[in-house]
């Protein structure tokens, strides 16, 4: 019988090599500061990654992004299914932790579990987190698909990576439309109000909207800013955020405190962990999906 499985994407998601939480420290991770200069061939490849984000992803490349994804004609999945295609992404964000994607999910979603096991919809929620990674199988490079994001149309936050060195040839930086402490925003206007840059985060999230999911407010919140490392680790871009946003500011630090590759934890038990999760899939997402 032919194999039907999509083939395998490298992806080296560079969120992972700069996570500052201390538990990343007890999960078994060597914590890693980013450097300019480096010959560690994997730091390199995350630069070079942000490199790419930090000079393609201007407001102009957000809105077509917007226009492409936002159609929902790509393909038809239910969520699991959906998971199961992530399988193929290989990432190589650290050697010693080749968890496959799938693996990942159900590890977030059990440690969610165990910490709060009344949140049925927190626990769905780190289990689907990362879907819109399948934008790779459709195209799309992996400086839009991974890594943190930053807010396109005004001044880049100070504490985002390789912030002095990256973003050289970015038009937008040159643009005096953009490049101001508000840019083409008001104060205060609200995340929901601004583009961001375009990543796996923004797509899943309007995939889910699209789809008519029920997952509460806090959960969308989680899946569209938890890449967001600039805001909710390094305190940027306050002065465009609504009361909402600060409302839901210690809802996606929770959440990322869950969101992470462990070197000491076992592998779960997916085939036993499934019904358990289809049950809260049907609850929040049933059916087919168009993304």
């Amino acid at each position: 019988m032919a194999d039907s499985s999509p083939p395998r994407i490298l992806m080296v998601d560079p969120s992972l090599a700069f996570r500052p939480e201390e538990a990343i420290k007890e999960s078994g991770w060597q914590f890693r500061n980013y450097v300019e200069e480096s010959d560690d061939p994997h730091l390199k490849q995350v630069k070079e990654t942000y490199l790419k984000m930090h000079t393609f992803q201007t407001v102009e490349f957000v809105k077509k992004k917007h226009e492409h994804w936002r159609k929902f004609d790509k393909f038809e999945a239910t969520i699991l299914e959906a998971l199961q295609k992530l399988n193929s992404l290989v990432d190589e964000s650290d050697p010693d932790v080749s968890v496959p994607n799938i693996v990942h999910a159900f590890q977030t979603a059990e440690r969610i579990r165990a910490a709060h096991p009344d949140k049925d919809w927190l626990q769905l929620t780190g289990l689907i987190h990362d879907l819109g990674k399948v934008m790779a199988f459709y195209g799309e490079p992996q400086f839009s698909t991974v890594g943190d994001t930053f807010v396109v149309g005004c001044e880049v936050g100070k504490s985002v990576v390789y912030r002095d060195t990256t973003f050289h040839d970015n038009p937008d930086t040159k643009n005096p439309k953009f490049n101001t402490k508000y840019g083409i925003y008001e104060p205060n206007c609200g995340l929901d109000k601004v583009y961001m840059s375009w990543g796996h985060d923004e797509y899943l999230y309007h995939v889910l909207k699209h789809n008519k999911s029920t997952l509460p407010e806090e959960g969308l919140y989680m899946i569209r800013y938890h890449s967001f490392y600039p805001w909710h680790t390094g305190g940027d871009y306050m002065h465009l955020c609504d009361n909402r946003d600060m409302e839901m500011l210690p809802w996606i630090r929770e959440f990322n405190k869950f969101d992470l590759y462990t070197k000491k934890e076992k592998v779960p038990d997916i085939e036993e962990l499934k019904p358990y999760y289809q049950s809260l899939i049907d609850k929040y997402c049933p059916g087919t999906l168009k993304w």
